[in-house]
């Protein structure tokens, strides 16, 4: 998948725990667990927001975009 989420190297940076951080922005340890693992398909705007409110980063820390090898970057329709 060419989006990659470094939540957890934020989290350690941070020196924060996963039940700490899923109480403080209102999700349950379960889905902090499958977002920090990659697993998640999707993530709302407020939990991005509040997970960088929590974490004192830009969404561009926890999200990263890597192309698949071979691609061109291009959109196609």
């Amino acid at each position: 998948m060419p989006i990659i989420v470094n939540l957890d190297v934020m989290m350690a940076k941070r020196k924060v725990g996963a039940g700490e951080l899923a109480k403080a922005i209102g999700i349950t340890p379960a889905n902090l667990s499958i977002l920090k693992n990659g697993k998640a398909k999707a993530v709302r705007f407020t939990t991005l927001e509040a997970l960088c409110r929590e974490l004192d980063c830009q969404p561009g820390d926890i999200l990263e975009y890597v192309p698949e090898e071979g691609s061109d970057g291009i959109w196609k329709t």
